[in-house]
């Protein structure tokens, strides 16, 4: 797939890991698991649990979507992506809420993905 250049160029990328959204995305998730770590024992198989299976969802269904031929299965898996940032958005809100951490960098971090991931899919929805 492609990625755009510090120049603004396409270029291909040879692997999802090439990709700057992976990235960013792959380095959020250790920051989640570093953030919940510290979350109350009874929340083990609870909140714990979903936030980071909801947060791996991001950059392994990134990783998936990369390697489709079609652009529809691409786009749904990046669709899928952008609904399990989404999900992590609400969980990150639930352990501010329940005082388990601060969540501000992690919620920042989250809307700067989400905003890559829009433009990817917009530049693959238009690419010929």
């Amino acid at each position: 797939m492609i990625k755009k250049s510090e120049d603004g160029k396409k270029v291909f990328a040879r692997s999802f890991e090439d990709v700057e959204i992976w990235k960013k995305a792959d380095a959020w998730v250790l920051n989640i698991y570093k953030f919940s770590e510290n979350f109350p024992k009874h929340e083990l198989f609870g909140l714990t649990s979903q936030l980071r299976r909801a947060a791996v969802s991001v950059p392994a269904n990134f990783a998936e979507g990369f390697k489709k031929l079609g652009k529809a299965d691409k786009l749904r898996f990046y669709n899928i992506a952008q609904g399990s940032l989404e999900e992590c958005r609400y969980y990150l809100i639930l352990a501010r809420d329940l005082n388990y951490g601060e969540v501000t960098e992690l919620q920042k971090d989250a809307e700067v993905i989400s905003k890559m991931l829009d433009s990817y899919m917009r530049m693959i929805a238009k690419d010929k």
